[in-house]
C-alpha cells in the first residue's frame, strides 16, 4: 500500500472517529450534562483554590522561602494552569465533540497541556528527591537551604525538558509529515496515533519518575526505620551502662521535614526519651515500646506509599491507554475509556496540594494565618492581664 493511499485511509478514519464522538456526545440527556458540568466546574474550582492558596502562602509567609519549598510552588504553579486554562477550553469541546476555537488555540492549547502535565510530573519527581536528600544527607541538606539559586536552576530545568518532551513534536510534526491529519472540528496531537513516539515520551514522562519516585520514597522509609533501629539499640545501651538519672539523654536526631518524615522524628525522639526516676514504668514502657514503633512504621509506610499509588493511579492507566491505542490505531479502545483516563490527570493536580503542601507543617500554618487570621492575632485584654 503506498503513503498517499496510507494518508487517505488514515484521514478517513480519523473524520470517521470524531463523527463517531460527536454523535455519541449528543447522547447525553440533560441532566447528565448538568451533572457532567458540575463535576468539571468542581474539579476546576478545587484545582484553582487548592493551588492558589500554596502559591499566596509562598508569597505571604517570607519564612516559606527556603530551597525545600520552592518545589512546592513549582508544582503548585503548573497545576494551577491546569485548573485555570486547560480544564475550561476543554470543557465544552468535551460537551458538544466539536473544536471550534480554531487551529492556534487548539495548538496553543495541546502545547500548554502536556506541557504543564509534564511539568507537574517532574515537579513530584523534584520533590521526592529533595526529601531523600535531607533525610540521607540531612547535615549537607541543610546547609544549602539557603542556595535558593539552585532550586531556580532546577524549577528551570523541569520547565524545559517538560516543554522539549512534548512542545517541538506539536508545533512541527505536521511540518515534518507534510499535512495535517487533524480534522478542522477535532483537537489533539498529530502524534495521537504514532505508538512509537508515545512509546518514547511516555519513558520519560511516566515510567522513569515513577521508578524514581518509588525508590526515593522506599529509601526514605527504610534510612528512618535503619535509624530508629540505631536510636533503640543506643537507648538499651544507655540502660544498661547509666544511672536512671542519665537515661532521658536521647541522642539527637537530624530534623527531617517533609509528608511522613515528621512522624518518625517524633517517634523517634520519642522512644529516645524517658522520664527520670520512674522506676517500674521503665519496665511497662519497654514493653509497650515495640507495638508503638510497628505503629509508628506503619503510618509512615501508609503516607509514602500513598504518594507512590497516587502517582501510579493516576497517570499509569493513561499512559498504557495511550500506548496501546496507537498501537491498534484506535480500534480495540473505546474511546470514553480514554476520556476517563485523560480526566484521571487532571484529578492528579486537584489531589497535589492536599498531598503534598498541605501536609508540610510549615504550609499548614501559613494556611492557617491567611484563612483564619483572628486565631494568630492576640486579643488587647490578654496582653494586658499578660502584662500584669
Amino acid at each position: 500500500m503506498s503513503e498517499e493511499q496510507t494518508d487517505s485511509n488514515s484521514t478517513g478514519y480519523y473524520f470517521g472517529n470524531a463523527s463517531t464522538r460527536v454523535q455519541s456526545s449528543f447522547v447525553f440527556s440533560g441532566p447528565m450534562i448538568v451533572i457532567l458540568m458540575v463535576m468539571m466546574v468542581t474539579l476546576v474550582v478545587v484545582i484553582v483554590l487548592g493551588n492558589a492558596l500554596v502559591i499566596l502562602a509562598f508569597k505571604v509567609d517570607k519564612s516559606l522561602r527556603r530551597q525545600c519549598n520552592y518545589y512546592f510552588l513549582n508544582l503548585a504553579i503548573s497545576d494551577f494552569l491546569v485548573g485555570a486554562f486547560c480544564i475550561p477550553v476543554y470543557i465544552p469541546y468535551i460537551l458538544t465533540g466539536r473544536w471550534t476555537l480554531g487551529r492556534g488555540l487548539c495548538k496553543l492549547w495541546l502545547v500548554m497541556d502536556y506541557l504543564l502535565c509534564s511539568a507537574s510530573v517532574f515537579s513530584i519527581v523534584l520533590i521526592s528527591y529533595d526529601r531523600f536528600l535531607s533525610v540521607t544527607r540531612a547535615v549537607s541538606y541543610r546547609a544549602r537551604q539557603s542556595m535558593t539559586h539552585q532550586a531556580i536552576i532546577k524549577m528551570t530545568a523541569v520547565w524545559v525538558l517538560a516543554f522539549v518532551l512534548y512542545g517541538p513534536a506539536i508545533i512541527f510534526w505536521e511540518l515534518v509529515v507534510g499535512r495535517s491529519r487533524v480534522p478542522k472540528d477535532e483537537c489533539f496531537a498529530e502524534f495521537y496515533y504514532s505508538w512509537y513516539f508515545l512509546l518514547s515520551a511516555s519513558m520519560l514522562e511516566f515510567f522513569s519518575p515513577f521508578i524514581s519516585v518509588a525508590f526515593f520514597n522506599l529509601s526514605i522509609y527504610l534510612s528512618i526505620r535503619r535509624r530508629r533501629l540505631h536510636s533503640r539499640e543506643a537507648q538499651l545501651h544507655l540502660q544498661a551502662s547509666e544511672p536512671a538519672s542519665a537515661q532521658g539523654e536521647g541522642i539527637p536526631l537530624s530534623h527531617n521535614w517533609g509528608f511522613g518524615i515528621k512522624l518518625a522524628v517524633r517517634g523517634s525522639i520519642n522512644s529516645q526519651t524517658s522520664s527520670p526516676g520512674l522506676g517500674k514504668l521503665d519496665a511497662s514502657n519497654s514493653r509497650a515500646a515495640h507495638p508503638s514503633r510497628l505503629s509508628r512504621d506503619k503510618k509512615i509506610a501508609k503516607s509514602l506509599a500513598i504518594i507512590v499509588c497516587v502517582f501510579a493511579i493516576c497517570w499509569a492507566p493513561y499512559t498504557l491507554l495511550m500506548i496501546i491505542r496507537a498501537a491498534c490505531r484506535g480500534r480495540c479502545i473505546q474511546h470514553h475509556w480514554y476520556e476517563v483516563t485523560f480526566w484521571l490527570l487532571w484529578l492528579n493536580s486537584a489531589i497535589n496540594p492536599f498531598l503534598y503542601p498541605l501536609c508540610h507543617s510549615s504550609f499548614r500554618r501559613a494556611f492557617s494565618k491567611i484563612l483564619c487570621p483572628k486565631r494568630h492575632t492576640t486579643p488587647p485584654s490578654s496582653v494586658l492581664r499578660t502584662g500584669q
